[in-house]
């Protein structure tokens, strides 16, 4: 089995996270969210990853390389402009060739693993034997309205999927998580594009439906976070926060506290200052004289110097100084963020890479 991750807004037009960076390699818990997904392919044994990039994509293969350290080989598949998931499998064609793969979108963050899910998949592949054409992961949410939603019958088979119903056939929606045997292919090039003008691996999949081959559906275990928005990244921030070990590899004075789960990565320093976790604090980072509240990821390279910050995510190689108190924030690349004098305030931030703020 194969697998296929669209990435850096190649498959559909996504939401960017920062103005001039891959959103899959923005960091939580100062890990990029494009490797929780190739680490989940390596540990089900999936040794062969095509990576469809389109704008970012000396940003992305700068960052995942070859796929060595992941245990995997990457091929990089470029795509000239955002055309759609199903669009994304079209062009894979000749990396795919008639393997079946799994198709797991580069911005999602899932607390389930896929070892079983693809065990299972391959093992009917290679029997030809019961064996469904498609396998798709739900999950329950409170909001159907919003989502592409599946109609399942009694034995678990996908009757039809609906995408942003105004009257739900149920609260299941897809994740962006998909395997697919060889006649995916056919239906990538026998649908049409949508009115938004992409080829929707939704039709894709209704049209294996309609021709009478078996879909089958999984109802996802633990959380699912789909990263493109501000407020579920920083949750996503916080479920992988909350699984830290407490590790100390920097410095530490002894007028600083570190409590809780808290990882102080290699060249970090804290002085003078409180961190409270589930918290990390990334290499050649320095903490001094400030707070850093729990569910908080500062990335390397970065300098909080007199403020308080928590529950936020901080990019590489930024600098956030005499700011009382950031709450809730993203903040991207090389951002500064300084105090004009005047009283503090709680704020709440997100910015694009480069910027600089000055708060009053």
């Amino acid at each position: 089995m194969k697998g296929l991750i669209p990435c850096g807004g190649a498959g559909t037009r996504l939401r960017p996270i920062t103005h001039t960076s891959a959103k899959q390699l923005v960091p939580v818990a100062n890990k990029p969210i494009l490797f929780y997904g190739l680490e989940a392919m390596a540990d089900a044994g999936i040794t062969e990853v095509g990576i469809v990039v389109g704008d970012t994509a000396d940003e992305v293969s700068g960052a995942v390389g070859t796929g060595e350290r992941f245990g995997i080989n990457v091929t990089y598949i470029r795509q000239d402009e955002p055309r759609g998931l199903a669009h994304c499998v079209l062009i894979a064609r000749d990396f795919l060739g008639d393997e079946s793969f799994v198709m797991y979108l580069g911005d999602n963050l899932l607390q389930q693993g896929l070892t079983s899910l693809v065990k299972v998949f391959s093992e009917q592949y290679d029997r030809r034997a019961g064996s469904a054409a498609a396998h798709i992961l739900l999950a329950p949410v409170s909001d159907p309205q919003s989502f592409g939603v599946a109609d399942l019958s009694p034995d678990g088979r996908v009757v039809r999927l609906v995408e942003k119903p105004a009257d739900p056939p149920s609260n299941l929606a897809l994740v962006g998580v998909y395997l697919f045997g060889p006649r995916i292919h056919e239906a990538v090039r026998a649908i049409q594009p949508s009115a938004r003008g992409e080829l929707e691996i939704t039709d894709a999949i209704q049209w294996l439906i309609d021709q009478g081959e078996p879909v089958r559906a999984e109802v996802l275990e633990g959380w699912w976070i789909d990263t493109g928005k501000l407020t579920p990244l920083l949750e996503a921030n916080r479920l992988i926060l909350e699984t830290l070990e407490r590790r100390v590899e920097g410095t530490v004075d002894e007028a600083s506290s570190i409590e809780g789960r808290v990882v102080v990565q290699p060249g970090a320093e804290v002085v003078r200052s409180v961190v409270r976790g589930p918290a990390v604090i990334g290499e050649r980072t320095r903490i001094v004289e400030s707070y850093v509240g729990p569910f908080t990821a500062i990335a390397a390279d970065c300098e909080v110097v007199d403020s308080e910050i928590e529950h936020s995510v901080v990019l590489d190689s930024s600098r956030i100084t005499g700011i009382r108190r950031v709450a809730d924030s993203l903040i991207g690349k090389a951002v500064e963020v300084t105090n004009s004098g005047q009283a503090p305030r709680a704020v709440r931030l997100m910015l694009g890479d480069h910027s600089q703020v000055d708060l009053p």
